[in-house]
């Protein structure tokens, strides 16, 4: 798995699925005009890219990236404190979309997909938010939460979709796109 994130090494541990972690720094950037959901795919490219020397051939390489879209905008990771404290207050009360790009690569062989989900806030307090943030500090999480923690039990309305997606991969799927490979 070409990522260090620790909620998607929990669902693959979830899903008994065997791995190793492999990472390389990689810039996340795409090209300008690129549709929405083709921008996590393009950057979990890269990120899988990144590791395929490390990796030996006929192994398989997972990679994902996960991205907050309100209305047109992509809300990445919080800078700080008060840059959290303002995306959860954006996302207060809203619907938004939470899509992860998964890519995975064997030899030449790839098979690239994103997956939606609708997440739709109550509102949220001030106090509520700071709160969250103080406690949780969820600064390497794209929109500024977790929905596996509180805010997610409290703060959710709804969700339309895959739960897992939000906590950042599409389980099922990539299990479904694994049999694929392993069977190519």
């Amino acid at each position: 798995m070409a990522s260090a994130s620790p909620r998607r090494r929990q669902l693959l541990e979830w899903a008994e699925i065997d791995f190793e972690v492999r990472v390389q720094d990689t810039e996340e950037s795409w090209p300008a005009g690129l549709p929405l959901e083709q921008i996590p795919i393009h950057i979990a490219r890269n990120k899988g890219l990144a590791v395929k020397d490390q990796v030996g051939p006929g192994r398989i390489i997972l990679a994902a990236d996960t991205v907050v879209v309100l209305g047109e905008e992509i809300i990445g990771k919080p800078r700080d404190r008060d840059d959290a404290v303002g995306i959860l207050s954006r996302l207060s009360g809203h619907c938004h979309q939470v899509i992860t790009g998964v890519v995975l690569r064997k030899g030449e062989q790839e098979i690239a997909f994103a997956d939606t989900t609708d997440v739709s806030f109550h509102e949220l307090t001030r106090e509520q938010i700071e709160g969250y943030v103080d406690k949780y500090k969820p600064y390497d999480k794209a929109g500024a939460y977790a929905i596996q923690e509180w805010i997610g039990v409290i703060g959710i309305q709804s969700i339309k979709g895959d739960f897992y997606n939000v906590m950042g991969l599409p389980v099922s799927r990539v299990a479904r796109a694994l049999m694929k490979l392993f069977t190519a």
